[in-house]
């Protein structure tokens, strides 16, 4: 699954902790978070592909977080709770939720549902992890990128804004929606820093960094990779 990263959020620290195993067992990348204002700061700083989220925390609820992200990121999150009710499923859905499983589930199950919700996300159908534009390749499973056959080395910031912008190839992105989804959920980095980047990415990938043909500027927008091919 290309090393995607799954948050955890859960008071229950023994089940976190089998959860983790069971998905970096798979080839996940995981982190926990026991309240939901340690939730709220590890993403201020990190990037996750999905969140899988408990309902009853002991300083808020998974409801409340996931409203919260919803103001600022479109991160897949799978709601795992006791709480069983439809009038809990509704909301769960309502707020924001892409899945809600009960507990207790069994780890088959649970690893069924972040594949299927992951596949439904970012198109795994492509096993090769291969993209690109142009004369530029990118392998999303070896985080390489290459122009014109010669590799290209790119931080690892770098990697993620361009594998977003492929992935979103031809839309226009909003400045804090690209900041969201590749720096953090709750990120507090300035536009100026987003704006660097791409400058970046420009100087690294286009033939003509002040005149780009793909990576450009949507005035009073954001930024868009457009291929027309």
């Amino acid at each position: 699954m290309n090393n995607k990263k799954i948050l955890i959020v859960d008071d229950d620290e023994d089940l976190s902790f089998i959860i983790s195993e069971m998905l970096e067992g798979c080839g996940y990348s995981t982190a926990h978070a026991s309240t939901a204002e340690e939730a709220f700061t590890i993403l201020t700083d990190s990037k996750f592909d999905l969140i899988l989220l408990d309902i009853n925390l002991p300083d808020s609820t998974g409801f409340e977080i996931c409203r919260q992200l919803r103001e600022t990121s479109s991160v897949p999150v799978i709601f795992a709770s006791a709480r069983t009710s439809e009038d809990d499923r509704i909301t769960g859905f309502d707020t924001g939720g892409d899945d809600y499983i009960p507990k207790p589930y069994s780890m088959k199950e649970l690893l069924s549902r972040v594949n299927a919700l992951m596949r439904r996300t970012y198109g795994f159908g492509n096993e090769s992890g291969e993209m690109g534009f142009g004369n530029v390749k990118i392998n999303t499973a070896s985080r390489t990128v290459a122009k014109d056959g010669v590799a290209v080395n790119l931080t690892q910031r770098e990697f993620d804004l361009l594998e977003y912008l492929c992935r979103n190839k031809n839309t226009a992105i909003p400045k804090d929606k690209l900041i969201s989804e590749v720096w953090g959920a709750f990120s507090e980095v300035e536009p100026s820093t987003l704006t660097v980047h791409i400058r970046w990415l420009r100087e690294k990938l286009e033939d003509d960094p002040a005149s780009p043909v793909y990576i450009k500027t949507v005035w009073k927008l954001g930024y868009i990779l457009e291929d027309k091919a």
